[in-house]
């Protein structure tokens, strides 16, 4: 780990940056141009104290869950997160894994979607970036490792926790469109990925799955009228809208409803109980956690 290197390399990359780049308010007066360390923490829901040492060369050396995080806040490029794995000590990913890393396009996309869920998925349906809407709904991916990130895998081996977003009448419409969705994933990652080592664990541990996944069904698609259901608000019936990135790796997400309709009054609800968390993030050192609503359900879009 090169602690000069990486921390030469936040620094700078801090201060090209400026709050309207990454979805920010102005804030008050700055006195200096570029990011604060505490909103780049916040934007990579770290502590400010983590984030800080690891600028002032005092830092532990940070996983690299930690530095997709970092790269994600701060819009590097693909280069740019690689040579930030490599001066903190680990070998940069490879560059079709399926992992954290963001594209900044697809994240200045985001970044413009303050008032209704949003949220960026990976081909196995992994929660890699939420807004705060998003978190309000589904729950806080950030407090989920390994397969229990991804929802294809929770639906069917903590169904009572990952369900209870969605109404019963749609929990069988939904099991078929996860398993359709991971058939995909596995035709275009082939028999040696992520996805057939997902499709083996769940086949051995879900009869349900089994059964579904022997139905031969294949279709990368999100329903485009759903109703999710929140423990506070109640049933939302809300329209859905997906923007693939070009290789299909990523996709963007986002729940709508229409303009002054009694759902759009929900997701404004949704919105400030989001707001209300982002202010809230949280003060663990370099966990990864944000401070949110109570963990009602696990995340499944």
């Amino acid at each position: 780990m090169d602690r000069d290197a990486l921390a030469d390399f936040l620094v700078r990359h801090r201060a090209a940056l400026t709050p309207a780049d990454v979805g920010l308010g102005p804030g008050a007066r700055r006195r200096t141009p570029g990011l604060r360390r505490e909103e780049v923490a916040q934007l990579a829901t770290m502590s400010t104290d983590y984030y800080t040492r690891l600028e002032q060369r005092r830092g532990p050396q940070p996983s690299t869950q930690m530095l997709a995080a970092i790269a994600r806040a701060l819009r590097m490029t693909t280069d740019e997160r690689d040579y930030l794995y490599r001066v903190a000590g680990h070998s940069a990913p490879e560059r079709h894994a399926v992992e954290g890393y963001v594209p900044p396009g697809l994240m200045r996309v985001l970044d413009r979607l303050h008032d209704t869920p949003a949220m960026i998925l990976s081909a196995l349906e992994e929660p890699l970036v939420q807004n705060g809407p998003a978190r309000a709904l589904f729950g806080d991916a950030e407090q989920f490792t390994g397969w229990d990130r991804s929802t294809i895998y929770s639906w069917f081996v903590h169904p009572e926790q990952a369900r209870a977003v969605y109404p019963v009448e749609d929990h069988a419409h939904h099991g078929l469109s996860k398993v359709a969705s991971l058939r995909a994933a596995y035709g275009t990652m082939g028999p040696r990925s992520r996805a057939s080592e997902l499709a083996e664990n769940l086949y051995a541990r879900s009869e349900e799955f089994a059964q579904l996944w022997d139905s031969q069904v294949v279709a990368r698609r999100f329903e485009q009228h759903k109703v999710v259901v929140h423990p506070q608000i109640g049933r939302i019936e809300v329209d859905c809208q997906a923007l693939l990135t070009e290789d299909a790796s990523q996709v963007l997400l986002v729940l709508t409803a229409p303009p002054h309709s009694e759902d759009a009054g929900k997701l404004d609800l949704l919105a400030a109980l989001g707001a209300q968390s982002v202010v809230g993030s949280g003060s663990d050192a370099g966990s990864g956690s944000v401070a949110g609503p109570p963990n009602w359900s696990t995340v499944s879009p």
